[in-house]
């Protein structure tokens, strides 16, 4: 199998039309100053060394090595063999509210921030295992698809906040609906959801969606953050709190999360609820349940040891303009001299025309 390093460096080849139409233009502005100079005869009978066909020839010399040169650049690389990797492990979606409540700071820094630094830590965690991440505040979307790439979800979820979902609210039975959507294969069995979030949800039926999951064996833990007795929420400007929110009646609206809410879900389909404490929210210990099931076997194709070729186009490129500069656009004095003498027909060249 063979794969480019930097296939984007293709366009260089636009190099070569160039230079040939450089060299066109070359060789008819000099025809044209000879015949100005003079009969194309008597020129010719001046300069018999002279050959028509060598400047073609270095020319021809001088692209090949440029096309090594630009192939040299691409890199092509070769790949000794395909292997197949049978990996083990569960695929995880983290269903993360970042709804505005979830600035509230009853707990450190804020709900939102707490709950991005524990789930960057569960994917320090992870192994072979598949992650996904799925935000959802009045909507949900599938911010990160499945993938072994922890450090590719790692820097997704950085840039997690109330702005990467544009309804407001906590719609907590669409995050349930979008996390069973990024499955991908119905045949696994250890697939797990873990909802963190406030569980202020409102309009729209979680439990419904959670019995739905686990009709598709799909089990969901639920992590729940925020302080019982609540808290307000911020408004920020210029990264200053300038004030908090209220309602119509001027009242500071107080964010409470709601607990009963979050266990059912998890009760509902076989998973647990924490209260979220401590620097990881209590997913250390769902994760430690989650390899005690039994753990998924997927096969992943890859090719391995790739190797790079560049090195066959640079020795080429240098052996290239090695002989361009041996050949000459005159032609060999001694080999002209041999012809001349071993052909009858061919008078002797007169080396001055007086």
């Amino acid at each position: 199998m063979i794969r480019f390093e930097h296939p984007e460096l293709f366009y260089l080849f636009l190099l070569i039309p160039i230079l040939v139409f450089v060299f066109l233009i070359s060789r008819y502005l000099r025809r044209r100053s000879l015949k100005a100079f003079g009969q194309e005869a008597l020129i010719r009978s001046m300069s018999p060394f002279l050959s028509d066909k060598r400047p073609y020839v270095k020319l021809l010399l001088i692209l090949t090595a440029v096309s090594s040169v630009i192939m040299a650049t691409v890199n092509p690389q070769t790949g000794s063999r395909m292997e197949e990797l049978r990996v083990e492990g569960a695929d995880i979606i983290v269903a993360l509210d970042v709804s505005r409540s979830m600035l509230a700071q009853d707990v450190r820094p804020n709900r939102i921030e707490r709950a991005k630094q524990a789930v960057n830590r569960l994917i320090d965690r992870l192994e072979q295992d598949r992650i996904g991440i799925v935000l959802f505040a009045g909507s949900a979307q599938s911010q990160v698809p499945l993938t072994s790439d922890h450090n590719a979800a790692k820097m997704i979820l950085r840039t997690a906040n109330i702005n990467s979902v544009s309804v407001q609210g906590t719609a907590i039975e669409l995050a349930i609906e979008r996390a069973i959507l990024a499955f991908q294969d119905d045949q696994l069995h250890n697939k797990t959801i873990i909802i963190i979030s406030d569980g202020e949800s409102h309009e729209d039926a979680p439990l419904q969606a959670a019995q739905r999951a686990a009709e598709k064996g799909i089990v969901i833990h639920t992590i729940g953050i925020g302080s019982r007795t609540g808290a307000p929420i911020p408004i920020e400007g210029n990264g200053q709190i300038t004030g908090y929110l209220r309602d119509r009646d001027g009242n500071t609206v107080i964010t409470r999360y709601n607990e009963q809410m979050l266990r059912e879900i998890a009760e509902t389909t076989g998973g647990v609820f924490r209260h979220g404490g401590g620097a990881d929210l209590g997913l250390d210990e769902i994760l430690d349940q989650i390899r005690a099931l039994e753990q998924e076997e997927f096969d992943t194709f890859m090719f391995a040891e790739y190797e790079s070729r560049y090195q066959i186009f640079v020795i080429l490129a240098l052996l290239l303009l090695a002989i361009e500069i041996i050949v000459l656009e005159r032609k060999n004095r001694y080999l002209l001299k041999i012809t001349l003498f071993g052909s009858p027909e061919v008078k002797e060249v007169p080396s001055e025309i007086n």
